[in-house]
């Protein structure tokens, strides 16, 4: 166990969605495969969380440890990628059923490479998915799809992956377990005058060299790419925390929301975040156009865009472009007040325009959603004037 005076007990800041990061050397066992020795802990963590209405997002390491003891002919230095993948494909399994069996809720499996979350119609898809899940109250355990991701394997990424989903699904706050009590001055395993950092206000180029460079012997990562992780959710307004996942009662301490640990911070919002990356990213040619109860609802009420608002769409845009959003202004002209991410294309929205969200389904044959853009993925651009219904 570790000295809980090394770091200061503190408050965890309110959160009601969490990613949690578990690394590999806390399910890895010894001499390969997995053991429950942390995991147990881990989960009595996450079951409090569930059964306080919480919600988490399990990313999980450990697949190719697992997997390594399964292929018991495989001996040596992993040098060949395809024994890595081949050791991921049977490990995966076996990683959630480690979970599952130390947890009575139920869990879904969600495998994912870089390049599902860098095209923006696979990240829709991944975002509506796992949104799905959690409103049903299913646990994502989410890993990298390593038996395809080849280059993805050797830097930690399972940090970054983490942190990319706790934007993906709007997350509070992201939760990296480790085995080592959170962020020191330098590597207390090798300098003994190494001190505990308790809180970072910002991360600057002096906490980045703060982070040591190796990592665990079973894992791809240190703790600079866990500070790259955090600096990732910073940029979406999500506070990261680093903890002890090894050390049982931090881990129970962190059930009531009590930290040893370091508490990462960030100077933005989640909706400032979010609202500035959708003011600011190119949008496709084209628009849609709303009426003035649509247009007043978006700027007066926060709400969705419903079919049932929209006139037209202009443009030939698909699934998960950035579009104008226009309505009614002076002199009957058009005017565009918002933009946001549409979730159908200009030929569906065409389609289902003027309609009930109910009639979606038939005029299709399918449905992406009651929603043409949610409110979550719509920024303002120019203020209504909502005494004279102007812009």
């Amino acid at each position: 166990m570790t000295q809980l005076r090394a770091f200061r007990q503190q408050s965890v800041p309110p959160w009601r969605r969490a990613v949690l990061k578990v690394g590999s050397s806390l399910i890895a066992a010894d001499g390969g495969g997995l053991s429950t020795r942390y995991a147990l802990g881990l989960a009595q963590f996450i079951a409090a969380c569930h059964a306080s209405g919480r919600e988490i997002v399990l990313v999980s390491s450990g697949a190719v440890a697992a997997g390594r003891v399964l292929l018991k002919d495989h001996s040596g230095e992993d040098t060949s990628n395809a024994a890595r993948q081949a050791m991921a494909a049977l490990g995966q399994t076996q990683t959630v059923g480690l979970w599952q069996r130390l947890l009575d809720i139920p869990l879904a499996q969600v495998l994912l490479t870089h390049d599902d979350l860098r095209n923006r119609r696979r990240y829709l898809n991944a975002r509506a998915t796992l949104g799905e899940l959690l409103r049903h109250r299913v646990m994502p355990v989410v890993n990298e799809n390593d038996t395809v991701a080849v280059d993805e394997l050797t830097l930690g990424d399972n940090d970054n992956l983490a942190a990319i989903i706790a934007a993906l699904v709007d997350a509070d706050m992201l939760l990296i377990a480790t085995d080592i009590d959170g962020l020191y001055t330098a590597d207390p395993r090798s300098n003994p005058d190494a001190e505990p950092v308790n809180e970072v206000p910002e991360l600057t180029p002096e906490i980045m060299a703060m982070a040591g460079a190796a990592g665990s012997s079973v894992g791809t990562g240190g703790m600079r790419t866990k500070l790259e992780a955090a600096e990732k959710a910073g940029a979406a307004g999500i506070e990261t925390i680093l903890f002890n996942g090894r050390d049982s009662e931090v881990v129970s301490l962190l059930s009531r929301d009590l930290l040893h640990g370091t508490l990462l911070r960030t100077r933005a919002t989640r909706l400032q975040a979010r609202k500035y990356w959708l003011r600011h990213v190119p949008a496709v040619p084209g628009h849609i156009e709303v009426d003035a109860g649509a247009m007043r609802a978006l700027s007066d009420e926060g709400a969705s865009l419903l079919p049932k608002g929209i006139l037209a769409a202009e443009g030939e845009f698909q699934r998960g472009d950035m579009v104008e959003i226009v309505g009614p202004g002076e002199n009957g002209s058009l005017q565009s007040f918002a933009r946001g991410i549409s979730q159908y294309s200009a030929m569906e929205i065409n389609r289902i325009a003027r309609s009930h969200t109910r009639d979606i389904k038939t005029r299709l044959g399918y449905s992406f959603g009651e929603n043409v853009v949610h409110r979550d993925d719509l920024a303002l651009v120019r203020e209504l004037d909502l005494t004279t219904g102007d812009i």
